[in-house]
């Protein structure tokens, strides 16, 4: 073996992934985000229906004002971690106003999402201890996982008597504290947790609950506070991750928030945190202004509940195969990952921006389509892309 093996390896397996159809290819936007965008290659604008801009503040007039407010005042970057330099008066307060947003003690702020989970279980737990894991949780907490010495173990998907029979093994196996966590929002069905009985599972066996809300912060619940807020138990979640990526201004940055031991302990001993630049600080004040607006009206909410209630009354009519809910998530499913991004590139024809899921971001036989409604879609717009999917579907079979 030597460079040149390795490098055939490589290749082979890149061809066994292509003639499989599972290439992702990524289609370059000449436009910023929005609800129409332009496409590098295509001379009109299509209709963006696979963004996470649930509110449709990516663009929006307070968003980008803060943005520029903070270019000015605080500068573009901090060249430095958060414990050295790298803390301005905009991380501090936004990390407060989250934590009163989210009825939590205390928040800390990261890079990403996937760095606050990466960085949430190896600072808490050791060999001594145990997390139980949904099976379809975010990448970003199977790999945060992997990173603690903690006993593991995982439960099927939203499966309560499963995740009954996990906790009873790890209490088996002799663990001190036992930590179970979820999405809150799974982010390719669109399904909410079954946070009530997860929490009652919890209480009886004496663990601790972690929630990852980035589908959910800004969309569910009451001023869009989260899962927790809307099955009314947000005295019962212990730690919440979330995103500042997609409802709260589509940029970057993610969160933790907790008690005041657990976030004092991750700002000691969280890698990701220590060893990591300081979120931009036009990052944090334009994702402040979308928590302002996010927290101070409801009606966007309202608008993303009556579109994707729209949408996914249209689809079903018109006989798509769709996964239920009501969550702005709609998995229009396939099943062949090949057949999924024809459906996707015919769509593209007709002006309709989707992007086909295949194996392995979710499981073998389960391609599908996920649409992502949004507030600032209009009833015209949801109207042609139902459309556009009946006139792609009937080309594609005839």
């Amino acid at each position: 073996m030597g460079r040149q093996a390795f490098y055939d390896r490589l290749s082979g397996q890149l061809a066994e992934i292509e003639a499989a159809g599972l290439t992702k290819e990524e289609r370059v936007l000449t436009s910023p985000q929005g609800i129409w965008v332009e496409v590098a290659g295509r001379s009109e604008p299509v209709l963006n229906l696979c963004a996470n801009n649930y509110l449709g503040l990516a663009n929006h007039p307070q968003v980008l004002e803060a943005a520029r407010a903070a270019l000015d005042e605080y500068g573009f970057g901090l060249s430095s971690v958060r414990f050295i330099c790298g803390t301005q008066g905009p991380h501090r307060a936004l990390e407060r106003d989250l934590s009163d947003f989210l009825g939590m003690e205390e928040t800390l702020l990261y890079g990403s999402c996937f760095d606050a989970n990466g960085g949430l279980f190896e600072p808490l737990l050791d060999g001594c201890d145990a997390i139980v894991s949904d099976e379809f949780n975010h990448a970003s907490i199977i790999d945060g996982v992997r990173l603690c010495k903690a006993q593991r173990y995982r439960y099927g998907n939203n499966d309560m008597a499963d995740l009954r029979r996990q906790l009873m093994a790890a209490r088996r196996g002799g663990a001190r504290d036992i930590l179970i966590v979820t999405d809150g929002v799974f982010s390719m069905d669109g399904y909410l947790v079954n946070l009530p009985e997860l929490c009652a599972l919890a209480e009886e066996f004496g663990s601790l609950t972690v929630v990852d809300d980035s589908h959910a912060t800004g969309v569910v619940g009451p001023q869009g506070r989260g899962t927790a807020a809307h099955f009314g138990m947000t005295e019962r979640v212990d730690i919440v991750t979330s995103t500042l990526g997609k409802a709260l201004g589509g940029g970057s940055g993610g969160f933790t928030s907790g008690r005041r031991e657990v976030i004092q302990m991750l700002r000691q001993r969280s890698r990701p945190y220590l060893f990591s630049n300081a979120p931009l600080p036009v990052a944090v004040a334009s994702a402040h202004a979308a928590l302002r607006l996010t927290r101070d009206s409801s009606e966007l909410r309202e608008k993303l509940q009556q579109n994707t209630y729209f949408f996914r009354e249209g689809m079903a009519q018109a006989g798509f195969d769709l996964l239920p809910g009501e969550h702005p998530i709609v998995p229009v499913m396939v099943g062949d990952a090949a057949k999924a991004a024809a459906l996707a590139a015919k769509l593209l024809e007709h002006g309709i921006y989707v992007i086909a899921f295949s194996f392995p971001v979710v499981p073998k036989g389960s391609a599908r389509i996920r649409c992502q409604i949004t507030a600032a879609h209009c009833r015209a717009e949801l109207e042609m892309a139902i459309e556009a999917f009946k006139a792609a579907r009937a080309e594609l079979e005839g």
